[in-house]
């Protein structure tokens, strides 16, 4: 018999707008979990095998998958080699889409390994997730280019995250009944190509423009101004430099905000674009921004979600005999993504209750 568990890591939205580089946000659709999951057992020698809807986007080598470099930084973090272990990967977000795809498969995967090796990183362990979120940082670089924490702090840790100048991920209120609309178009934009949009510098008019702007949106969350977090909602440093990446961005834009968005901008680096609404206006707005983009000849899906306030989250534990399969045959096929048992669903809540209540600032 063998130990076999699986993690689920949430999509996420950067930057929120205001925040580049240092602002996200964990979603979950209110019909449903979306993200990718992650299974591990130990096994004879290292293996990946990656299903789901988008799998076939994922780098052909294994070794290239984000999934295995989660697993060599958390090697490295932890200073020796892992057993080796076979990884199954349902890819349930669209690579390249802004929606945190690489974040969402590194936090699956570190949450599954230090579930299965008995928490040497993670909130059992001496370091609390501090380490965990290191190590996310480092794998996801891989796919972005530079270590940037903003996705995988949420996607981790849950809730909306502020990156501290110490790397801490600082929890942020936002409203309960708020509702995040994802306008997801059949578009994709590599977070590399995106970087290299923007400038090298900035005007120091626009840097005090945009320390304004954001300390505004975290007073206006705090004090649950809705009207201060409506002007505030607003991408000063990078949207303006990556709007003409994404054809019929403004169009959609512009459509969200008519139809009563507190704000509208570009999901992380796009294509994906989301707007905040209140509970009552979320569907309609959808509808708007699918139509603008439809007007565009650019099909897109539109998901309805509140914060995900748990993020990465251990979804099954469980023993299995240990797979015997003939010579020259294929790995197993994975499973589709379980919903999470209602044990993992307490645990991984008590483990983020007991994250906020320790510090907010995980």
């Amino acid at each position: 018999m063998s130990r076999v568990v699986a993690a689920f890591g949430p999509a996420c939205i950067g930057n929120v707008a205001a925040g580049f580089d240092v602002l996200g946000a964990a979603v979950a659709p209110l019909d449903g979990p979306w993200g990718d999951l992650v299974e591990l057992r130990e096994a004879a020698s290292w293996s990946l095998v990656a299903e789901g809807p988008f799998a076939g986007a994922l780098p052909r080598e294994p070794a290239e998958n984000l999934a295995l470099k989660a697993c060599q930084a958390f090697e490295r973090r932890l200073g020796r080699r892992l057993p080796p272990c076979a990884l199954r990967l349902h890819k349930g977000l669209p690579v390249a889409s802004g929606l945190g795809s690489s974040s969402a498969t590194v936090v699956a995967t570190l949450r599954a390994l230090d579930a299965l090796f008995d928490h040497p990183l993670g909130a059992a362990g001496p370091l609390g997730d501090a380490e965990l979120l290191a190590a996310a940082g480092e794998a996801e670089a891989h796919a972005s280019g530079a270590v940037h924490l903003d996705n995988v702090a949420a996607a981790l840790l849950g809730g909306l995250r502020l990156l501290a100048p110490d790397g801490r991920a600082c929890l942020l209120p936002f409203p309960e009944e708020l509702r995040f609309v994802l306008a997801v178009p059949a578009l994709t934009l590599t977070t590399r190509a995106a970087r290299a949009a923007l400038p090298h510098g900035v005007s120091r008019r626009l840097a005090v423009e945009h320390a304004q702007n954001l300390a505004a949106l975290v007073h206006a969350l705090h004090t649950g101004n809705r009207e201060l977090l409506r002007a505030c909602l607003v991408d000063l440093l990078a949207e303006p430099h990556r709007a003409a990446l994404v054809p019929g961005f403004r169009a959609v834009q512009a459509a969200a905000l008519a139809g009563g968005a507190l704000g509208c901008s570009l999901s992380g680096s796009g294509p994906s674009v989301f707007a905040v609404a209140e509970p009552g206006a979320a569907e309609a707005i959808g509808e708007d921004m699918r139509q603008a983009w439809s007007a565009a000849g650019i099909a897109s899906e539109i998901k309805i979600c509140g914060l995900d306030r748990v993020g990465a989250r251990l979804v099954r534990e469980e023993r299995q005999p240990d797979e015997t399969r003939p010579p020259g045959a294929g790995p197993a096929a994975p499973e589709a993504p379980a919903a999470p048992t209602a044990r993992a669903a307490r645990a991984a809540r008590a483990a983020q209750d007991n994250r906020e209540a320790k510090d907010p600032c995980s």
